[in-house]
């Protein structure tokens, strides 16, 4: 799929100087760019999800301490 974007000269500046020394392709570098901020955007995602359904009652939380007891790390 092929997207059209602006980015700010700095920012295009700094690419083009990342490919040209690694030798990897602009694209490259856009696309773990972009992965690796839609893995964060997703895990926050879940959190906040998880979050609200703790604070609505959805959800049931376990204390850290019956945790620990329950697979034997209460030392």
């Amino acid at each position: 799929m092929t997207y059209t974007i602006r980015i700010p000269q700095e920012i295009e500046d700094r690419l083009a100087h990342l490919a040209k020394q690694t030798g990897r392709s602009k694209s490259f570098y856009i696309k773990e760019a972009l992965l690796e901020h839609l893995t964060d955007l997703e895990d926050i995602y879940i959190a906040e999800k998880r979050l609200e359904d703790i604070h609505a009652g959805r959800t049931k939380t376990i204390p850290l301490g019956e945790v620990m007891r329950e697979y034997g790390m209460d030392n």
